[in-house]
């Protein structure tokens, strides 16, 4: 049976997703780390797969660059090291690679990425504008990056994804994330929604709007290299969030806090985009 127009136009648009996420080997090794036989850390149904599943994950990850770039000794490490300017996709297909290895792939797999990424942790280093020294490895600031992107993760898909969780499934979430973290070289993690919050809370006197952070935050929202076609629900991802982003974020990334534009127009147009994606690119099963 032939493909409808409908079906063709899904897969171009899934394709054209995959690319930009995973690269140019990425149908393989989606293929891979999900149907390679062999152990894996969560079940099917665990609350970390339920969410990092979910085109939420698209503007959680928008807002996980935007809350770690207000860390000056994070912001550093990422302007000096990451490449994010010069190859911003680059970057996004290894973040994709990890975090689609480490929830969905084998044990094997997993433990090798990660031993990877500790190993590349453990190259970078160098000093602020400030003078002051930051290295990748500090279990003090990779306790920062984890808990903003798991909180920026959770808030993503408790707004936008497809079934957001009840209490006991957020604590769960959390509590999954913190066995990758604590693997990586995070020193006690957050197990629990409210320890995420206590634990975020915690950092705030280290954090503070640098021009750094406001050069990132400017190319994360308006600045990146995103076909014509797809600025507009590019816009509409960043927008959202930005939004989700706590009213102290704002004014440090010079970012306006519009909450009745941010209550209507901006949450309508990030459901609808996130179900687009949704709709092109269905959750393995």
């Amino acid at each position: 049976m032939s493909e409808t127009p409908i079906t063709r136009l899904r897969t171009q648009v899934g394709r054209a997703l995959i690319l930009r996420v995973a690269g140019p080997d990425g149908p393989d090794v989606r293929r891979r780390v999900h149907e390679a036989p062999g152990e894996r850390w969560f079940e099917p149904d665990s609350a970390i797969r339920q969410v990092h599943s979910d085109a939420s994950m698209f503007v959680g990850g928008l807002r996980a660059l935007l809350l770690q770039s207000l860390h000056p000794l994070a912001m550093a490490a990422v302007a000096a090291h990451s490449g994010y300017r010069g190859d911003p996709w680059g970057r996004l297909q290894r973040t994709s690679a990890f975090l689609a290895t480490t929830t969905f792939g084998t044990t094997i797999d997993a433990e090798a990425t990660i031993a990877r990424i500790r190993a590349v942790h453990e190259r970078v280093t160098g000093t602020t504008p400030d003078g002051l020294p930051y290295a990748a490895s500090d279990p003090h600031l990779l306790k920062w990056v984890h808990i903003a992107e798991i909180d920026s993760f959770l808030r993503a898909y408790q707004r936008y994804g497809a079934a957001p969780l009840d209490a006991s499934r957020r604590d769960a979430y959390v509590a999954d994330t913190a066995h990758v973290a604590t693997l990586l070289g995070v020193i006690d993690p957050p197990t629990t929604e409210r320890e995420l919050a206590a634990q975020l809370a915690g950092y705030r006197p280290e954090l503070a709007g640098t021009p750094a952070a406001r050069a990132a935050a400017r190319f994360v929202i308006f600045r990146a290299p995103i076909p014509v076609s797809a600025r507009a629900p590019y816009g509409v991802l960043a927008a959202s969030a930005a939004a989700l982003l706590p009213r102290w974020a704002r004014w440090p990334l010079r970012l306006p806090y519009l909450p009745i534009a941010e209550a209507t127009v901006v949450r309508i147009a990030g459901q609808s985009v996130v179900r687009g994606i949704r709709w092109a690119m269905p959750a393995p099963t």
